[in-house]
């Protein structure tokens, strides 16, 4: 699973940067949309939505624009209509990759995807054929220098947490996907700084590793389905050096 967090470590950072920064506002504001469309606008009862409202603040988006979001998706505000789903495709290096898509016109954005991923080596799956290599787990990261190690892993222990491991530069907290809250509000009570960040993601049960031609091929076709306005989130079992990830976009 290394590969998987390293990508998101890096992902992050570019979310940072005024280049990225207004599409992922977008794709930040259409998911506390039909969050709030599917469970309300109580952030305390919709986990869904407090998961999005803290990405937002993550990315430090105005409580204006998360309250029109909110607002657009109960029907208090008029606003647009998102339909949900996925692809499963084959990447180089027989690398699996879970893509999934918010979108108001699904037949302009399958064009778009399906386009993107012929163009960049991979190759669509049957419905199945991916989505079993992944499990949806909670993923609480901190940076390592940010935290006390120990206290973070004693405080997981004591909550319940499904795992605690060290990876880079990051201390990782798994949990199963209802829990990721509790987990998380309990770390802070602990005396946990903020974490780095927290969500629930399609974990990779094993990874595939990717050198040269192969790696760089993967890595872009990520690259470029991410950058779609309509890819919420993209996920891959792909393994590869620092190097070719930083190179990435």
């Amino acid at each position: 699973m290394s590969g998987h967090n390293r990508w998101s470590k890096i992902k992050h950072k570019k979310e940072a940067t005024d280049s990225k920064r207004s599409k992922t506002w977008t794709k930040v504001i259409k998911e506390i949309t039909v969050s709030a469309r599917l469970g309300g606008a109580d952030v305390s009862a919709n986990p869904r939505l407090r998961t999005a409202v803290d990405k937002a603040r993550e990315v430090n988006m105005p409580n204006d624009t998360i309250d029109r979001a909110i607002k657009k998706g109960t029907g208090d505000l008029d606003g647009v209509q998102y339909e949900e789903f996925h692809y499963e495709v084959f990447g180089p290096g027989g690398t699996a990759i879970l893509v999934e898509i918010m979108t108001d016109n699904r037949n302009r954005t399958a064009g778009e995807v399906r386009s993107i991923i012929t163009r960049h080596g991979g190759n669509l799956g049957a419905s199945g054929s991916v989505s079993y290599m992944f499990k949806k787990l909670g993923q609480i990261v901190f940076e390592k220098a940010a935290v006390d190690e120990n206290k973070a892993t004693d405080a997981a222990i004591e909550l319940g947490a499904e795992d605690i491991r060290a990876e880079g530069e990051s201390l990782v907290i798994v949990t199963e996907p209802k829990e990721l809250e509790r987990i998380r509000d309990g770390l802070k009570k602990a005396g946990l700084p903020q974490p780095h960040h927290a969500e629930v993601s399609l974990v990779p049960q094993n990874v595939v590793h990717l050198e040269g031609k192969e790696a760089v091929s993967a890595v872009k076709l990520v690259a470029a389905l991410e950058d779609s306005d309509d890819v919420q989130n993209v996920y891959s079992n792909m393994d590869v050096d620092e190097s070719v990830l930083e190179s990435a976009g």
